[in-house]
């Protein structure tokens, strides 16, 4: 028999019926039917039945507007969050190509063999019911087809004569509207298994713990009976009834051939573990990321690996059971697959419910202080730029630029240091004059094309501080950037949602060989914040890592990464406050450690190779330059050719000085013969400055020749407040500041003030610099940019 189809089966019609009454006569098969006045009056009121139908089906839409629950699922499809509709139901859209032919056979035949052979009412179930109920004097028998049951789920009604009536019309208006399929789809969406869950899939995951496309025979026969008896069958309450039900409809299948004897006995010994199942509830907080971001898709398809997260959640919250007596709340933790730029595992915070500590905050998108963690990708644009390379000098001594006078974290100075130590140790004094050099706004446009939101926002009120956690960045920014140096330095957009029409470029950030050059430095072995547990840390994988804290200790970063993953952890409390325990190495570091190697499957031998642009030359040790005819201490560096710096070493310069070496000589004041050519340490007056006060002995240039016509000997700065050996009497609770002032030589042009050999503040010789005194004995120095300096003693007494 042929399957009706209403909406071409009405079509024929009209085409008929309006060529009957036009012509008066039907010619089929070469044959004339002339059509007398009776039949005239059929066929017009056959259409007149049509353009009725049509006009209410107009007026009277049926309400196919069906609100579902969305899903996100796993990289393997499994469901691990699920959102309940505006109604308070738990209605899973199941989608054509789940409904598998073991499922469709059994609900067709248990609830409408001529599904595909009526047009919504099937008049000979009508008349069977209606015999049936008459004779019995009640209601024994029902005669709804499919579709009838679907305009019944879509407008529940009381069950009266009229209601079946409006029933009837919108299954006509269902089969009109949609096909078969679609039909027996919304069936299967909306038939009621209890409580609040609607259709075969939310059935199959809240009893079952399954999709529909796993469920076995013995399962699909069990959800095909419930509906019919919802008080008396209740899945995980009433399951002994349940199979003595369900293997009574096998047996009836058996008679009918329906399935093979072999899947009959099988589901007829299977057991029904079926219970009431907790919604999933997994990754709280991108779930409602995404559904923010796709409202209109009902299955979300992530790229989370479930036990990645899994692992990452049970990490961190044992661990933040261990750090909660230092006062921190919160962790937030981002796991990146390095090669496909794909989200495996997301943790907002540790704890969506608790509501005390503001668990519901999503910490991966939270605007925060990055801290230092900026400092790693400073260092790599710096040497693209050909500025450095990582064995270069820099002097990490007291400074101020442009009015800035930045401090190291343990606020102490290192003198000269190397790029490379200046990274590992994470020192913020040579960052900063490195970005001086670098230029701000080249770092902001590079960090723009990188995705640094708020950095793009702020961007014209940004400056040199930025460097040191001056600006504000997310987790999910900077573990992407990270992930960039894993990838040869090329960016693009982390990747959550399975989509594979969308694309997107790679942009090139920063070269292979700076990604590669910095990766290397990160990855040393040792360095001053490894974490203390290192050693309980089974299978060890390598990681190059960088750590941050902002200032007044309320954000701890560590972002790390090998070959596989990039991992970035983030440490404190979304309510703001700063603890003294909040320091990215200490706190940290020790679970980015433990998360990179729990998940990773990286062999220890597994690493990122050098690019055939990065090359190794000699250097000299004192200035990370090429090596000059006098630099006998030279060691290897990596550079790139074409771009990095191919100065000559000027470490040490050739002075003129006397026989005995107690005087130096210009070419104004040369003698003639007596004298012979030295070389001495040619160091930076900030440098020289610092090396005064720290008392550090180095060759210097003996005094120029007092008798040079163009210049006469040099003298210290004198101090000219305060006095010497006085006697100051201030308020102990509202201390008075007193002025720091000099005089110099004309020559000099910046002068750096110490109290109790501490770096307090560098200043033009004419600009007056004011502190607030403390009691006791105060050494008070002043040091010049040409390495000369002079001190006094004051008395602080209180009054």
């Amino acid at each position: 028999m042929k399957k009706f189809d209403l909406k071409n089966l009405l079509f024929q019609a009209l085409i008929l019926s309006h060529y009957a009454l036009a012509q008066s006569q039907i010619i089929y098969k070469n044959s004339i039917f002339y059509i007398t006045s009776p039949f005239k009056q059929f066929f017009l009121s056959f259409l007149v039945g049509i353009f009725i139908f049509l006009a209410i089906d107009r007026l009277f839409p049926v309400p196919l507007q069906i609100e579902y629950s969305t899903l996100i699922v796993a990289k393997n499809n499994k469901v691990i969050h699920a959102f309940l509709t505006k109604d308070q139901k738990w209605r899973l859209r199941t989608e054509l190509h789940e409904i598998t032919p073991m499922l469709k056979k059994a609900i067709l035949f248990k609830e409408d063999k001529w599904f595909y052979y009526h047009i919504g009412i099937n008049p000979i179930a009508i008349i069977r019911a209606g015999f049936y109920n008459l004779w019995t004097g009640k209601r024994t028998s029902g005669a709804s087809t499919i579709t009838m049951q679907v305009a019944r789920l879509l407008e529940p009604k009381p069950r009266t004569y009229w209601n079946k009536i409006v029933e009837m019309f919108r299954a006509l208006q269902l089969e009109y509207h949609l096909s078969k399929e679609e039909i027996l789809q919304l069936y299967l969406n909306l038939v009621p298994y209890g409580g609040n869950i609607e259709g075969v899939k939310s059935a199959s995951l809240f009893f079952l713990g399954k999709m529909p496309k796993q469920l076995s025979l013995a399962q699909i026969t069990t959800l095909a009976i419930v509906p019919n008896r919802p008080t008396s069958l209740r899945l995980g309450k009433d399951n002994f009834a349940i199979i003595q039900a369900r293997n009574q409809w096998l047996k009836i299948f058996a008679q009918n051939r329906l399935f093979d004897n072999i899947s009959i006995e099988n589901a007829l010994k299977e057991d029904l573990p079926a219970k009431r199942r907790a919604a999933p509830q997994e990754i709280p907080h991108l779930a409602y990321r995404l559904r923010r971001q796709f409202p209109e898709k009902l299955v979300i398809p992530t790229y989370i690996n479930p036990d990645v997260q899994d692992r990452i959640s049970q990490m961190a919250r044992n661990y933040l059971q261990r750090i909660k007596n230092k006062q921190i709340y919160n962790i937030s933790v981002l796991v990146v697959n390095n090669k496909s730029r794909a989200v495996e595992g997301y943790l907002g915070s540790a704890d969506f419910y608790d509501k005390d500590h503001e668990g519901e905050v999503d910490g991966i998108l939270a605007v925060r202080s990055p801290g230092s963690t900026l400092k790693s990708f400073l260092y790599a644009v710096a040497f693209d730029q050909g500025l450095l390379t990582p064995k270069t000098q820099i002097a990490d001594v007291p400074t101020e630029l442009k009015g800035f006078q930045p401090e190291n974290f343990y606020k102490n100075f290192n003198g000269n240091v190397s790029i490379e130590k200046a990274l590992i140790a994470s020192l913020n004094i040579p960052a900063v004059k490195t970005l001086e050099n670098l230029g701000v706004q080249t770092l902001i446009e590079k960090l723009k094309k990188a995705h640094f939101k708020q950095i793009a926002k702020d961007e014209k009120k940004l400056g040199l501080s930025m460097i040191l956690g001056g600006c504000g960045a997310t987790l999910e920014e900077l573990t992407n950037l990270y992930v960039s140096f894993a990838q040869k330095g090329f960016f693009q957009p982390l990747k959550y949602v399975r989509d594979s029409t969308k694309k997107n470029e790679k942009i090139a950030l920063i070269s292979p060989a700076a990604a590669f050059a910095i990766t290397d430095i990160l990855s040393k072995a040792t360095r001053p914040d490894l974490p203390n547990n290192l050693d309980n840390i089974k299978n060890k994988t390598k990681i190059a890592w960088k750590t941050g804290t902002s200032y007044g200790k309320r954000d701890a970063w560590s972002i790390g990464y090998n070959t596989e993953y990039t991992v970035g952890v983030w440490v404190g409390n979304f309510k703001g406050g700063g603890e003294e325990e909040i320091v990215g190495a200490e706190v940290a570091t020790p679970l980015l450690f433990e998360i990179l190697n729990g998940i990773s499957s990286q062999n220890s031998s597994e690493w990122f190779t050098a690019p055939p642009t990065l090359r190794v030359r000699w250097v000299c040790a004192e200035t990370g330059l090429v090596p000059n005819t006098f630099c006998q201490d030279q060691i290897i560096d990596v550079f790139q050719p074409l771009v990095s710096n191919t100065q000559l070493c000027q470490h040490l310069r050739e002075v003129k000085v006397s026989l005995d070496e107690k005087t130096s000589y210009c070419l104004s004041c040369l003698p003639h013969g007596s004298y012979q050519t030295k070389l001495y340490p040619n160091i930076s007056p900030e440098l020289a400055a610092f090396y005064e006060v720290q008392g550090k002995k180095y060759l210097k240039i003996p005094p120029h020749n007092p008798k040079c016509p163009r210049i006469s000997q040099e003298e210290a700065p004198i101090i000219t407040s305060p006095s010497a050996d006085k006697e100051y009497i201030i308020d102990r609770y509202n201390p008075p500041e007193i002025l720091l002032s000099c005089k110099t030589r004309p020559e000099v042009k910046q002068v750096y003030w110490y109290l109790n050999d501490t770096f307090y503040q560098s200043a033009s010789p004419s600009q007056g610099v004011f502190f607030k005194p403390q009691a006791g004995e105060l050494k008070i120095s002043c040091t010049d940019d040409r390495g000369n300096s002079s001190s006094l003693v004051v008395k602080i007494l209180n009054e």
